[in-house]
């Protein structure tokens, strides 16, 4: 089971991502693209041309795990402009808005008391 963290760097890419691409042609493209290491245990987001559907990348020291969730209806309605950078970071109550078609920029959580783990 794949679990996000607080204390986990997530980053969504703003630029659509190729859905045909699978494990491979992701972590390629966090290299290449991103310009971030695939195997630092960043979770990475992509959405693709359409806005109906996420892929999620993320190495947890053992493997790579790869989720896609399509929207049953609609699209997403929002994602990080594409202007300013490749990617934008998100928290993971953020993320899990995020998952569910909703407004990332509209939720908000109590701050960390302490920060816990390396801090990137």
């Amino acid at each position: 089971m794949l679990a996000i963290t607080p204390q986990m760097k997530i980053l969504v890419a703003t630029q659509p991502a190729d859905f045909r691409r699978g494990i491979d042609g992701l972590t390629r493209l966090c290299k290449d693209t991103l310009g971030e290491d695939p195997f630092a245990g960043t979770v990475f987001c992509f959405r693709n041309r359409r806005k109906t559907a996420i892929k999620v990348l993320v190495y947890d020291g053992q493997g790579f795990w790869l989720c896609h969730k399509r929207f049953s209806e609609g699209r997403l309605h929002w994602w990080p402009d594409a202007r300013d950078a490749a990617t934008q970071r998100l928290a993971a109550h953020q993320l899990s808005v995020l998952f569910s078609a909703g407004n990332p920029e509209r939720t908000g959580a109590a701050p960390d008391w302490r920060p816990v783990g390396p801090q990137a």
